[in-house]
């Protein structure tokens, strides 16, 4: 079902004529734009971690410092989503997706540029682009490309996991051959500026445009009345509780694998394979679920490649952490797809799936926001990883509890 909302074209509209290759043409433009804007929704956060120690050091920061870097990129993913649907109604979706990406640009080049002033400034730039991103670019698809919105948002899910593997991948790469200290940081800091801005450039054809969603007012007090109803509680708690285990595990666990003795650049790389294996489930499973009565076995199922993931990369031997990193991979990236599905399965209709899936993201992503504080201070304290991986298969079996109970085959009341 298509959303509510109207698509107009600022420039005049093309004759009824208009050749086929030409619309075929505008299309993949259009494709190709927004997997330049997906690549980047992931790439400023996985490309610290791996040189969070080489960040300290160069920096001069506390391991406190570390740990709120770490999660204010999530913060932001919380507090400024909301932002999403009223820019959009008085600018177009179209133009306030290139200003979220030059958000990213600048952002990225302020903390680069001065990382002793503006290093959480420029972090919180960058992070509100991505965060009215990650609204706006899902909704654009299912109203510019409504026929085709399930293959669009598949290969947007890929070109996001494709940043967020590259970043982890490369960080420590870069690092080296810049030299380490300073100038290393700063580029390790600023450098994914560069896909950012490529991307600014594919989009502005995309600014002849002018995508406008309807019902805005009904649509936030839709997503405000949603805390009325257990279901709708579950869905976001297994969002939010999902998204926490992913960024604690995002954040530390490079850190957590270097203090095991593995180099610099084989965390980086143990990194990018959960990422790879969050990239195949996050696509497989909504496919799953959709054919499924209720979704309670997929849950089930879900948590417990997560937590064998989890549990095997936290104390198994180092030799066996990629496969248990992927194994992490996989469940995280099930548990993603299986969230996302509850927003639309657990709807009665698209106005409140759209609610819902507000409601699930604003609230979910400032619970997810407490995951790398709490692994960092817990590390802190102790001196050491078991208590940390303790508490996120402790998360582990409150998100299996929601899971279940989002799984079933129910609807958010009306009214």
């Amino acid at each position: 079902m298509r959303e509510p909302g109207r698509y107009m074209q600022i420039e005049q509209a093309p004759a009824p004529g208009r050749r086929p290759g030409l619309r075929a043409a505008g299309g993949a433009f259009l494709v190709v734009g927004i997997l330049a804007l997906a690549f980047n929704l992931r790439s400023m956060i996985t490309g610290l971690p791996p040189v969070f120690p080489e960040l300290q050091a160069a920096l001069h920061i506390s391991a406190a410092s570390l740990a709120v870097l770490a999660a204010v990129p999530v913060l932001c993913f919380g507090v400024f989503s909301g932002s999403g649907a009223p820019l959009s109604r008085r600018y177009g979706e179209e133009r306030v997706l290139c200003a979220a990406a030059a958000l990213i640009v600048v952002g990225l080049l302020l903390r680069s540029l001065a990382p002793s002033t503006l290093l959480f400034p420029g972090t919180i730039v960058a992070g509100g682009g991505i965060a009215l991103m990650n609204v706006l670019l899902p909704s654009l698809v299912k109203r510019r490309m409504p026929e085709r919105a399930g293959l669009v948002i598949g290969l947007y899910l890929l070109a996001l996991s494709a940043g967020a593997i590259t970043a982890s991948a490369l960080a420590v790469p870069i690092f080296t051959a810049a030299g380490g200290g300073l100038a290393a940081t700063r580029l390790v800091l600023g450098v994914w500026a560069g896909p950012a801005v490529i991307a600014v450039l594919i989009w502005l054809p995309q600014l002849r445009f002018r995508t406008v969603p309807e019902g805005g007012q009904s649509r936030r007090a839709g997503a405000l009345a949603m805390r009325r109803h257990a279901l709708a509680w579950q869905v976001t708690l297994f969002m939010g509780l999902q998204s926490l285990s992913y960024y604690a595990a995002l954040s530390w666990f490079p850190t957590m694998f270097r203090d095991r003795g593995v180099s610099a650049a084989y965390a980086g790389t143990l990194l990018a394979l959960m990422n790879l294996g969050n990239a195949v489930t996050a696509l497989v499973v909504p496919v799953l679920a959709q054919r499924a009565t209720d979704q309670r076995w997929l849950a089930v199922l879900s948590m417990a490649v997560s937590g064998i993931g989890l549990a095997g990369a936290g104390f198994a031997p180092t030799g066996l952490a990629p496969a248990f990193m992927l194994l992490l991979g996989f469940g995280q990236g099930a548990c993603l797809g299986l969230g996302i599905y509850y927003t639309m399965a657990r709807a009665h209709d698209a106005v409140a799936a759209a609610s819902l899936s507000a409601f699930a993201q604003g609230v979910g992503y400032l619970i997810a926001s407490t995951g790398p504080l709490l692994i960092g201070f817990l590390h802190t304290v102790t001196g050491g990883w078991s208590a940390s991986i303790a508490v996120l298969l402790g998360v582990g079996v409150l998100q299996l509890i929601s899971g279940w109970l989002a799984g079933r085959k129910l609807t958010v009341p009306t009214g």
